[in-house]
């Protein structure tokens, strides 16, 4: 007994979330004569703080696209949500300009940090060396929503295989310099995600988010429109970006935080489907959607999920019983999460340590 509890309470420290480390490097782009494409990197790590070590476990990537002339922190709040829970965030800092910002070169610069954050996993001297599983998003807001598309028509179009979803919040249709979104989401074969602020009057919905939906060829696509929701909410408070809002979107009838709220629930179920293959998140994911009294949804699921029936014990549908599977309930538990019947390993309508210690004894024969 002595033994299970060790064991309980060394997968519950497990369950912690992890600090967050940072770096800022600038990459070259020897095809685009040197450009330079400045970057923010934060990642998991063991202390938080500038290039601290990183955690020595490898994690999916998150590659995002800052609105116009947005500064990468005012996405502070995405990277405080999603570094903790196992992703690498990656933020270019170019295309910063109110006067001459050039759409195609800030998807050309999204492009080539798929392959360079790549590379920063295999240098010894990078702070997340070893650290970079080959499992990649793309991720922007507004303008930097719609050079996401543009980067991801040109990595789907040349058969690249890191990238594994496509996410847009509020994405603008870019169509300056002779390219447009629109025309690159027809190219886009990934699973893709778009979310909305019902009332967004900066780049409205019918113009810039709903084309983009309905142009992407991918087999498994979502469409969410946040009831009430604004067009920069999806960032900290910026004032170009709010004036912005102030006077072209009305009639707004939920908070910034209430906006993050709902964001950070189906974003974190989408990533952990789609970066780290967990079925159990696809699940709770599609009945989030149907459940939800805060969006409306659209939804295209053609292709056929890798998700199959659980054995009894293998939580996260992935074929093994292992650590991961008991960190899903130990989660559940601390959070009091609705009940999952394919948690209770007993089927007595509870999900608590009872559980916790039915699945050790499986590991452990």
């Amino acid at each position: 007994m002595k033994t299970k509890i060790v064991l309980i309470l060394f997968f519950a420290f497990l369950c912690a979330q992890y600090q967050t480390g940072h770096y800022n490097k600038t990459f070259q782009d020897p095809d685009r004569s040197n450009r330079n494409i400045e970057t923010e990197i934060y990642y998991p790590a063991i202390t938080n703080g500038d290039n601290t070590t990183a955690v020595e476990d490898q994690f999916p990537v998150i590659i995002f696209g800052h609105g116009f002339v947005q500064d990468w922190d005012v996405y502070q709040n995405l990277w405080e949500e999603f570094v903790p829970n196992g992703y690498i965030m990656v933020f270019p800092r170019t295309e910063v300009s109110f006067f001459s910002t050039d759409h195609q070169q800030f998807g050309w610069d999204l492009q080539f940090l798929v392959s360079k954050i790549q590379d920063e996993g295999y240098s010894n001297t990078s702070p997340i060396y070893n650290a970079v599983d080959n499992s990649t998003a793309l991720m922007g807001h507004s303008m930097g929503g719609g050079a996401s598309f543009l980067a991801a028509d040109s990595l789907c179009s040349n058969g690249n295989s890191q990238l594994k979803t496509l996410i847009g919040l509020a994405p603008a249709e870019s169509s300056s310099n002779g390219v447009s979104s629109i025309a690159s989401a027809a190219n886009i074969t990934v699973p893709s995600l778009i979310l909305s602020g019902s009332q967004d009057g900066v780049t409205p919905p019918s113009i810039h988010h709903i084309p983009l939906y309905d142009s992407l060829t991918s087999n498994f696509k979502t469409f969410i429109s946040i009831i009430g929701g604004a067009h920069c909410y999806f960032s900290n408070p910026s004032f170009t970006c709010d004036f912005g809002e102030s006077v072209s979107s009305s009639g707004i009838s939920i908070s910034r935080e209430e906006q993050q709220a709902i964001t950070y629930d189906f974003l974190n179920l989408w990533l952990d489907h789609t970066l780290k293959d967990d079925c159990t998140d696809f699940f709770e994911f599609q009945d989030s959607l149907n459940s939800s009294n805060s969006i409306d949804y659209n939804q295209t699921n053609t292709e056929v999920e890798n998700c199959e029936e659980t054995v009894n014990g293998d939580i996260n549908l992935d074929g093994n019983i292992n650590v991961s599977d008991i960190v899903l309930i130990i989660n559940t538990i601390l959070s009091n999460q609705a009940y999952n019947a394919s948690y209770d390993l007993n089927n007595d309508e509870n999900i608590n340590v009872t559980d916790i210690i039915i699945l050790v004894n499986i590991i452990l024969t």
